[in-house]
């Protein structure tokens, strides 16, 4: 069947319009960031690209719809690589630079070479730049945490599949050149054209599962291989171990010690009446805001999905209620940078040394039913847990 150059470019303007709208709408709808984002740029850039080629395809403004679709397409697969370093939590800001240091280049190739170009004017520099960021993008959707996820595996194949395919290109066209046949029945323009067609729909896929993962995966353990999460708090047996160790050597010096414990209520029922993102955003803010109003020397760390542990040393019971009213203070201006109208309950629980003893997981146990007692509790933000609490799950 033989497809004419504007029928295969209207073809996947179409396509990719249509896959790159349900992209940034759901985007839109999630109120997604990071990753989710930065992806949605790259399908934005993808249409814009899809439509400069159809122009020219149509004749319209043959040099200035190159230039820029060219521009546009090298841009959508680097942005795509940007997305996965966000996800990873690599920064961008280099890798920024690098990105728009590469359209530029492609769009400055097309206007070197100019009318005597013809259509292929800047075709080959693209061509290079598809084959860097493709391969780029391939590698670090294969680098942890990404890789933990099934899917990531077939974002990596695209993007390796999309490496290989332009690069045997780019050798067809400066070895046979493009107006061979060998070029124009294997890699021609309509061929390319298909080809993206394809690889768009499975991107489609598997970035919107790849984003619906993160999204519902709360725990932030699937970031870690150290005992450290991505956001820099403890996993729960991680805490335990170098809490042993702290209170261990505390009771050596007769030392006293805080356990902190800071709980958030409702998140089963803020994701129930205003969706998982905003539950998820609510999450974050809590575990961010704990770790950063902290004290600096103390450990935080998981105690289940909705309660975090601070251990630090205090001077006096005094102090450690004051260091616990920080953290609860900062923890409910966090959450009110979410939403007014979406503000859980939040308990924190004081468990010392030298009421519970130094016995770690009776500290833990004091701390956190006092955190439950402070959740529900409407005279203070700040409660003290005591040996009753600590005896109902002795060590």
């Amino acid at each position: 069947m033989n497809v004419d150059l504007f029928t295969a470019s209207l073809f996947t303007a179409l396509v990719g319009n249509v896959a790159g709208a349900v992209f940034i709408i759901d985007t839109i709808l999630r109120r997604d960031h990071g990753p989710g984002r930065i992806w949605a740029i790259a399908f934005l850039c993808g249409m814009i690209t899809t439509i400069a080629y159809s122009m020219w395809a149509a004749g319209i403004s043959e040099m200035l719809t190159i230039s820029v679709g060219n521009a546009l397409f090298v841009t959508t697969t680097a942005v795509m690589w940007l997305g996965s370093r966000s996800f990873n939590q690599r920064r961008i800001g280099s890798a920024t630079a690098v990105t728009s240091l590469g359209a530029l280049i492609v769009a400055g190739a097309v206007v070197v070479e100019g009318p005597d170009g013809g259509d292929w004017a800047g075709w080959l520099t693209m061509g290079i730049g598809l084959v860097v960021f493709s391969t780029l993008a391939a590698f670090e959707t294969l680098r942890a945490p990404m890789r933990r996820f099934g899917t990531a595996a077939v974002l990596a194949t695209v993007f390796l599949v999309t490496a290989a395919f332009y690069l045997a290109r780019c050798v067809v066209f400066v070895v046979a050149g493009p107006g061979s046949s060998l070029f124009l029945e294997v890699f021609g323009s309509a061929v390319a054209n298909f080809f993206t067609v394809g690889l768009t729909v499975v991107a489609v896929v598997v970035l919107s599962v790849l984003r619906a993962a993160q999204v519902e995966l709360r725990s932030f353990a699937w970031m870690s291989s150290r005992g450290v999460n991505s956001d820099g708090i403890l996993l729960a047996a991680t805490l335990r171990t170098a809490m042993a160790d702290v209170i261990e050597r505390a009771r050596w010096r007769g030392e006293l010690v805080s356990t902190v414990a800071v709980r958030v209520a409702d998140l089963s029922e803020i994701r129930t009446a205003f969706g998982a993102d905003v539950a998820g955003d609510v999450l974050q803010h809590w575990r961010r805001s704990v770790r950063r109003y902290a004290p600096s020397f103390a450990l935080v760390g998981e105690d289940g999905a909705d309660a975090l542990i601070v251990v630090t040393r205090a001077a006096t019971a005094a102090e450690a209620r004051r260091q616990a009213a920080v953290i609860y203070r900062g923890v409910l201006e966090a959450l009110g940078a979410v939403s007014r109208a979406v503000i859980p309950s939040v308990g924190v629980g004081v468990a010392l040394t030298e009421t519970v003893g130094y016995r770690t997981e009776a500290l833990v146990q004091s701390a956190r039913l006092a955190a439950d007692q402070s959740a529900t509790s409407v005279e203070s933000s700040v409660l003290f847990g005591g040996l009753s609490e600590a005896e109902q799950n002795p060590e």
